[in-house]
This record gives C-alpha cells, sequence and structure tokens, in this order.
C-alpha cells in the first residue's frame, strides 16, 4: 500500500476533510508532530506523499523553533526529487521557502471565509473545484515568487494563494480542508485575535463557518482527489 505521511505543526492543525480523498485514493495514513521526539530523524524523502499542514508560526522563527531549518533542510531534499507533496498554510510557506522563496509578514492579516480568484492556469487545474466557492483564509504571512512554479490563485490582499510545479508539487495558503471539523473551535479559542485584527467578528466567523464550511470542504476534497489522481509517481 502507498503510504502517506502528515507533518502536524500544532494538534489543532490536522489534515481534517482532506484524509477522506488520501484514503479514498489508496494510502496509508500515518502523522507525525513536530515534537515527536522522532522528528528531526524522519526520512521525508521515504512517503509515497508528505502532507504539511498549518500553524502559527512564522517560517522566518528559526531561533523560537529550531525545528523549522531541519525540516526544510529535508524538505528541499523531497522538492528536488520531485516527491508528491501537498502543503497548506505554513506547510505551503515552508514548501515555498524550500523552494527558494522568502518568506515575510503580510499587510494584514486574511481571516475568514471569501473565494480565491483562479488565474487562467488555475482554472484548468484541481482548483476548478473551488470557482466562486468561498473557503476559510486564516494567515497573517506570504512569501516571494518561488523560481519554476505556477501561480495558481489570488485574493486582493494575496497574490499568491496557491501554486504548483508540475503534478507532484501543490501548496494552497488556504483551508479548504476546514469547514466540518470540531477542531475549529479550538481556532476560534486559540487564536481570537487575529478574528479582530483581520476587522472581522468572532460571532459572525462562526456563523460563516457553519453555513459555509460544509460547501467548502466539499470543493476541498475534490481537489485533492483530482489532484492525487494526477500525481506522476517516480
Amino acid at each position: 500500500m502507498k503510504t502517506a505521511l502528515i507533518i502536524r505543526h500544532v494538534p489543532h492543525e490536522g489534515v481534517a476533510a482532506y484524509r477522506q480523498p488520501i484514503e479514498a485514493a489508496g494510502y496509508d495514513v500515518s502523522r507525525i508532530d513536530v515534537a515527536d521526539p522522532a522528528f528531526p530523524t524522519t526520512d521525508l524523502c521515504e512517503p509515497d506523499l508528505l502532507i504539511m499542514m498549518g500553524g502559527p508560526m512564522g517560517v522566518y522563527e528559526h531561533e523560537q523553533y529550531p525545528w523549522i531549518a531541519c525540516q526544510l533542510k529535508r524538505l528541499a531534499a523531497r522538492l528536488e526529487a520531485d516527491r508528491p507533496t501537498l502543503g497548506v498554510c505554513f506547510g505551503a510557506q515552508m514548501m515555498a521557502a524550500a523552494l527558494g522563496a522568502t518568506v515575510y509578514k503580510g499587510p494584514a492579516k486574511e481571516v475568514g471565509f471569501a473565494p480565491i480568484r483562479l488565474h487562467p492556469q488555475g482554472a484548468e487545474s484541481p482548483l476548478r473545484h473551488l470557482h466562486e466557492v468561498p473557503v476559510l483564509h486564516w494567515h497573517g504571512d506570504t512569501f516571494t515568487r518561488p523560481e519554476g512554479v505556477e501561480i495558481l490563485a489570488e485574493t486582493d490582499l494575496y497574490a499568491f494563494q496557491a501554486f504548483r510545479r508540475g503534478p507532484n508539487l501543490l501548496a494552497l495558503q488556504f483551508h479548504a480542508e476546514m469547514g466540518e471539523d470540531p477542531r475549529f473551535d479550538a481556532w476560534m479559542e486559540q487564536w481570537p485575535e487575529a478574528v479582530v485584527e483581520a476587522n472581522g467578528c468572532p460571532k459572525a466567523l462562526r456563523h460563516a463557518h457553519d453555513t459555509m464550511g460544509p460547501g467548502a470542504v466539499k470543493a476541498g476534497r475534490a481537489v485533492i482527489a483530482e489532484w492525487l489522481d494526477g500525481l506522476c509517481e517516480r
């Protein structure tokens, strides 16, 4: 059976709705937290599929999170080998950095449900399932354009909402995996200031999650299922 490894940077940011299409594609899914003593020696090139999820830290916070530099080095080796890799939010920023981009604080917090704008190449990619679908955004960092990638989507605040390199590397700044997962409550409890900083209202965001979340999850699962189906495994 094919293997998939999820890297979890904080306990309340897991693979959520994406687990279903990953398992449906025939992967035996395992998970490791960056706090696990085994993480520094885990071979990130070994799994058939690597999925890196989000987290509140910044890629540039190496001193506060020493595992970042270690993870980036091993991630760069995986991307160089063109091994199938999916990054979400912080995971996407890690992919950008491993490809040589600079990650930095963005102009403002982007928190809440809103659609992304697909570029022409995005509309012809698995992201086509997200056309006009509001998805959850929850970030404040961005990055310079990594060399050799296609930018697939944007929003008013952030030009790089998704990118890919060939069929095997996909990075998503937004959270189409969230919309039905109870861990959303932990997000609200952990980072209420982020909602306010983005000029949002916690009550309104909870309502948006309840009403828009299921549609976002359905579209997000379709994106991942189609992407997995198109992988070029080596």
